[in-house]
Parts: C-alpha cells; sequence; structure tokens
C-alpha cells in the first residue's frame, strides 16, 4: 500500500546489468512450491470486510468454477483487528465484524476446500493503523496458526526507528519467518505460508527467497494500463529470482477493476502467470462479468502458472520497440520466453497504442534449437496453428495486447532452407567460409 517505487527499480536494473541477480537457496519448508491462486480483500474491499463477506466470497469461488481451476486460497488483508491489543498481548479480531472469532470462520473455509490467510506488518501498526507485529513475532505467529490461517502477507509499514530494530529490512522480516520455523519445529505442524510485501525497497529479490515464498517488488498496483506496464518493466529484470519455492509476487490481480480493455486484461493475466507471480484475485465477484472470468479461468494459461516440473518465469529475449535492456516503464520488454514443461512458452505484448506485427527469429530464444521445426499452440485461442520454421510473426496484435504462445519440437526443418542459418551473423561453412557475409 505504498508509492510507486521508480527508484528502488532502477536500482535492480543496475543491479541485474552487473550480473549480480542470482538465484538463491529456496526456504524449502514444504510449502509453497507452486504460486498462490485465490482471493485477497484488499483490492476491492480494502477495509469493508466481515465474516459473511469472507464466507460469500468463497462460495462464490466454488459456484463460478474458479476453486475448480484452482483458486484455493482466501485471504484477508488490512484491518480486520481490533486497534488494540488484549491485556497479555494478544491481537483481537474486531468484535463486530469478526464477532465469532476466526475459528469458526477458518472451519468453514477449511470444510469448503479452502486455504486461509490473514495479514499483518513488520512495523509497530500496519499500514491501515492496526496493530503490528514487531516485537510480537512468535506470540502472532502462534496466534495465526491457532485460529486457522495457513497464509500470511506481511507488510512493511510503521518501521521502527534505527536505534530500536538495529538491523536492515532483511532482518526485519527474519524475525518473523524464524518465528513461523520456531513454530512449525515446537508444534510438528506446516509452517505458515509467508508472503512479504516489502515493494522491493531493499533489494528483496536478492534475499526473498531464504525468508518467505514470495516478496513484492514493486509498490501498489494500480487499476490502469500505465501501472501494469511499469509493474511488467520493473520485474523484466528480476526474472532469475523465481522457481519452486520462492518467486517475485508482482501484487494482486486487477481484472474487474479499473479501466482497462479486454485486451488489456488479457495481457495483464498472462504476464502475471507467465512470470509464476502468485494470482491473488481482487474485484467483486457478484458481479463480475463473462469475459472476465473466462480470462482467469484459461486453463493452459493456468497450466504454465504451476507447471509442476519447471518452477522458473519466462524471460524478455528482445525489447522491441527500445534496445534491449531498456528501462521503461511505458514501453517495457516485448518479447518474452521459457520452458515448461511441455515446451517453450512465448509471450508478446503489443506496447503500443495501435495494432502491431511482431515478429521474431526462433532462436532468438535459448530455449529454441537451430535445425528444427515446432509445432505452435495459440493458449488463448485454444488452437494448433502449424508449425513455424525459423521465424514467427503475430499478424495485427490489437493495441495493448497479447499472444502467448506453446512450440514443441516437431522434428528436423524441412531440406534445402537458404540461407543455412536463421541468423546469418557469424553463420560459417566448415571451409572457414562466412555465410550471407
Amino acid at each position: 500500500m505504498v508509492l510507486n517505487l521508480l527508484s528502488a527499480a532502477a536500482v535492480g536494473l543496475a543491479v541485474y546489468l552487473s550480473g549480480n541477480v542470482q538465484p538463491v537457496a529456496a526456504l524449502e519448508n514444504g510449502v509453497g512450491r507452486l504460486p498462490i491462486l485465490g482471493y485477497n480483500t484488499w483490492n476491492y474491499y480494502q477495509c469493508n470486510i466481515d465474516e459473511n463477506l469472507i464466507i460469500q466470497t468463497a462460495s462464490l469461488m466454488q459456484s463460478l468454477g474458479l476453486q475448480a481451476a484452482g483458486y484455493n486460497h482466501v485471504h484477508l488483508d488490512d484491518c480486520w483487528a481490533m486497534k488494540n491489543r488484549s491485556s497479555n498481548g494478544s491481537l483481537v479480531p474486531d468484535t463486530t465484524r469478526f464477532a465469532g472469532g476466526f475459528n469458526n470462520m477458518t472451519d468453514q473455509l477449511h470444510a469448503m476446500g479452502f486455504q486461509a490467510g490473514i495479514y499483518s506488518d513488520s512495523g509497530w501498526y500496519t499500514c491501515a493503523g492496526y496493530p503490528g507485529s514487531f516485537m510480537y513475532e512468535e506470540q502472532d505467529a502462534m496466534t495465526f496458526q491457532n485460529w486457522g490461517f495457513d497464509y500470511l502477507k506481511y507488510d512493511n509499514c510503521a518501521i521502527p526507528y534505527d536505534d530500536i530494530i538495529q538491523q536492515g529490512t532483511y532482518g526485519k522480516y527474519q524475525r518473523m519467518s524464524d518465528a513461523i520455523s520456531w513454530l512449525a519445529n515446537s508444534t510438528g505442524l506446516p509452517p505458515l505460508i509467508f508472503s512479504l510485501c516489502e515493494w522491493g525497497w531493499s533489494q528483496v529479490w536478492l534475499w526473498g527467497a531464504t525468508v518467505g515464498q514470495s516478496w513484492r517488488t514493486t509498490g501498489d498496483i494500480g487499476p490502469d494500463w500505465y501501472s501494469l506496464t511499469n509493474i511488467i518493466n520493473v520485474n523484466s529484470f528480476l526474472t532469475q529470482a523465481t522457481d519452486f519455492y520462492g518467486r517475485n509476487d508482482l501484487d494482486m490481480l486487477q481484472l474487474g477493476n479499473g479501466n482497462l480493455t479486454f485486451d488489456e486484461a488479457k495481457s495483464h493475466f498472462t504476464a502475471w502467470a507467465l512470470m509464476k507471480s502468485p494470482l491473488l484475485i481482487g474485484t467483486n465477484l457478484s458481479n463480475i462479468t463473462t469475459e472476465t472470468l473466462s480470462i482467469l479461468t484459461n486453463s493452459e494459461i493456468l497450466a504454465i502458472n504451476q507447471d509442476p516440473v519447471v518452477g522458473t518465469s519466462i524471460s524478455p529475449f528482445s525489447w522491441g520497440v527500445n534496445p534491449d535492456f531498456t528501462y521503461n516503464s511505458t514501453y517495457p520488454a516485448q518479447y518474452w520466453s521459457g520452458p515448461s514443461q511441455n515446451g517453450t512458452v512465448f509471450m508478446l505484448i503489443n506496447v503500443l497504442d495501435e495494432p502491431s506485427d511482431m515478429f521474431f527469429n526462433l532462436t532468438q530464444s535459448p530455449w529454441i534449437r537451430a535445425g528444427r521445426q515446432y509445432a505452435v499452440r495459440d493458449l488463448w485461442a485454444h488452437t494448433d496453428n502449424g508449425t513455424a520454421v525459423r521465424n514467427f510473426t503475430a499478424t495485427a496484435v490489437p493495441p495493448h495486447g497479447v499472444v502467448a504462445l506453446l512450440m514443441t519440437d516437431a522434428g528436423n526443418e524441412p531440406a534445402g532452407i537458404y540461407p543455412a542459418c536463421a541468423v546469418w551473423y557469424q553463420c560459417t561453412d566448415q571451409n572457414g567460409t562466412h555465410v550471407g557475409g
């Protein structure tokens, strides 16, 4: 719940270009191996939450087919607590909006097949001014588990003075991570899934995987195209940080909120899913449109996000309208690819305000082999579109629209294709002759 952090992202760019962004050993504690799919209350309801809303939302997730599509988490965000702790220091649910306490609510969610998530903060107070967990980490972790929660989103507001905290942001989050580990070791129960809402200020992508299962890399998402391109731009330089048990969190899905067009909404969902971000719906499910629902339940896109064999994100291989490695919040990288259990995934985003043909050589992707042809699957049209040999063109991609493809090896390319190399640079005959030079 903070401002747009372009300066922090620029630091991330510098780190990326210097070659220092490397995957770190993930916290493999048995939870959060794959990205979370579910619902979070903040984007639409903010502080207007109560137990009835949570159970109603879970029921809608079932009736709309979202749970069947894989969305099996329901998360409370800020504003669920009383403004003061109890006499023994315990957090207290709002006595009006959660009059029955949380165990009845989480029991209902579990009985419906959902996991339950709650929110706290690493500072003195949450971003909305409710009690934070600083200096109460073990007590709060135990409270959350006793209430039946499975997941904790942990924010970054109300940071204590330096002479009190005497540690950096990493250490501030490590306190709760250690408390969660202590609790799991003490009880023998699975640890809470730990989601760091740190906003990217301290290059969290370098250390987040040692502390939790996901970490925010930017400020909060907005309900407009520019917010999406800014987040895509920042994360285009950080994709190496994502793998099983730890991943960049691009913030909640804004489908159904704001003024996104249908094509922009598809681009939003595709980028979040293929970069292996958690996918947390943040709209009013009571009036969700058929179009929005069709995006959220695209089984072929979700299958890439939930790939059990390959945990890494797609990454840019060409920036398109800009020179490669350009940091541009309005026109981010356009051409992306990555491996999956079933082939090479491609994402093409038209960042222009007009339709555009988008062309690339297949071997610009490091996951494609030269001299082979590839069967093309369109993950939005759900059609098999023949084979691609050496290059591919997506024609008339709508403004701010997206193309998502899965390419699978279909054998040797046809004989006799000229020139001998799809990319002429340094294409050389065995006798030393450069081809096409």
